[in-house]
C-alpha cells in the first residue's frame, strides 16, 4: 500500500471508482433490456462510432440475425427496435471507455509531477489491471451468448461482476488511506475477534452477491413472483434433481439459486446483527459504530427490495436499486472493516 496522503490522487481514484459503480449499475440495465448481445464485436477503437448511415445500420442488424438471441427469441424484431437495444449497449461501452480515460490521464499526471511516487506505483497500477481485465471479461461473458444458447454464462457473468467489485473495494480502501492515513504495515498487527468476525461478514455478503449473479444470468427471478412461498411452498420440490450430479444443483440450477439467493439474504442480516452487537458493545469509535449502524439499514433495505423485485416480477427500476444497494452494502462493509482494521493497528504492539 501507499504511504503517500493526497487529496487530488483521492479525488481522482474517487472519480475513477464513481464511473465503476455506474458501469455495474448501468450494466444491470443492459441485461435487464436484453441489450448486451446486440452488439456481436468487441473493437475497442473503431467500435466508438456506432453506424452512421441506413446501410451501416443494415449490416449491424444482419450480424445480429445471425445470433441465437435473433433467432430463437428475437425473431421478430424490426430494424428501429434492434437501433434501440444496440444503443444501449453502445452507451455501455462508451462510457467504460471514458472511464479508462478517466483512470489513465491523471494517473500519467500525477506520476509526472510525482504526486504518485514511482517506488508507490504498483497499487495503482494494480487497479488499471483490474479495469482492463473487468473489461475483457465483459466481452468473454458477451461472446458466450453469441454460439448456441442466447443467454452469456452465469460463471462469466458473476466474474466480470467479481472484478468489479475488486476493483471497487480496493478503491475505497485506497481512498479511506488517502483520507485518513496509510498505516505502517511493518508493524505487527492482532487482529480483533470484531475484526475477524467482520471479515467473515463480507465473505457470507459475497456469497450473496455471488448467488445474486448467478440468478440473474439463469433468468431465475422470474421463476416465482411471491414471497415467502416459492410457487406455493414454503420449500419448493426438486431442489437437488434438476440436474446431475447433485452438487451442480447449488449452482447450475435455477429453481434451487434463486431459493438459496432469496434465503442466504437472512443470514448475512443475522451476520450483520452480530458485528453490530460486538462494535457496540465494544464501544468504538464512532466513524466504526456510525459505518455498522448504516451496513444494517442497507440490509434491511436490500431484503426489503429483494422481495419487491419478486413481487413485480422483475420491474427494471426495482431491479436496478437492488443492485445499487448491494454495491453501497459492499462498499460499507469494506469501509468498516477498514476501520476496525486500523484501530487494530492503533492497539498493537
Amino acid at each position: 500500500m501507499p504511504k503517500t496522503q493526497n487529496r487530488a490522487v483521492m479525488n481522482w481514484i474517487l472519480t475513477f471508482m464513481s464511473f465503476a459503480v455506474f458501469l455495474v449499475v448501468f450494466g444491470g440495465f443492459v441485461r435487464l433490456t436484453r441489450s448486451g448481445l446486440s452488439i456481436v464485436e468487441w473493437n475497442p477503437i473503431s467500435g466508438a462510432i456506432p453506424p452512421l448511415n441506413q446501410q451501416a445500420w443494415q449490416a449491424e442488424f444482419s450480424r445480429y440475425q445471425l445470433t441465437p438471441e435473433y433467432q430463437k427469441i428475437n425473431n421478430t424484431m424490426t430494424l428501429d427496435q434492434y437501433r434501440e437495444i444496440f444503443m444501449i449497449e453502445w452507451f455501455h461501452r462508451i462510457f467504460a471507455r471514458i472511464a479508462g480515460f478517466v483512470f489513465v490521464i491523471p494517473f500519467f499526471v500525477f506520476l509526472l509531477n510525482k504526486a504518485i511516487p514511482i517506488k508507490e506505483i504498483g497499487v495503482y497500477l494494480i487497479m488499471g489491471i483490474l479495469f482492463v481485465s473487468q473489461a475483457i471479461m465483459g466481452w468473454l461473458m458477451v461472446s458466450s451468448g453469441l454460439v448456441d444458447q442466447p443467454a452469456v454464462s452465469h460463471y462469466l457473468l458473476a466474474t466480470h461482476l467479481f472484478l468489479a467489485l475488486t476493483l471497487i473495494g480496493f478503491s475505497v480502501w485506497i481512498v479511506l488511506g488517502h483520507y485518513y492515513g496509510f498505516p505502517d504495515y511493518k508493524k505487527n498487527t492482532h487482529l480483533s475477534l470484531t475484526t475477524k468476525i467482520a471479515t467473515a461478514g463480507l465473505v457470507i455478503l459475497l456469497i450473496q452477491i455471488a448467488y445474486g449473479s448467478f440468478t440473474a444470468g439463469l433468468k431465475a427471478g422470474y421463476i416465482s413472483d411471491s414471497w415467502p412461498l416459492m410457487l406455493g411452498k414454503l420449500i419448493p420440490q426438486g431442489l437437488l434433481n434438476q440436474v446431475q450430479p447433485i452438487f451442480l444443483n447449488l449452482i447450475d440450477a435455477p429453481l434451487t439459486v434463486v431459493f438459496i439467493h432469496r434465503w442466504w439474504a437472512f443470514v448475512v442480516l443475522v451476520a450483520a446483527a452480530v458485528i453490530f452487537w460486538l462494535i457496540h458493545k465494544q464501544k468504538y469509535s464512532s466513524d466504526i459504530m456510525n459505518g455498522i449502524n448504516f451496513v444494517v439499514i442497507l440490509v434491511i433495505i436490500q431484503i426489503f427490495l429483494g422481495i419487491l423485485v419478486l413481487y413485480s416480477h422483475v420491474e427494471i427500476a426495482i431491479a436496478l436499486l437492488h443492485q445499487a444497494n448491494a454495491i453501497a452494502l459492499f462498499m460499507s462493509m469494506v469501509y468498516v472493516l477498514n476501520r476496525l482494521y486500523a484501530s487494530d493497528r492503533m492497539t498493537s504492539t
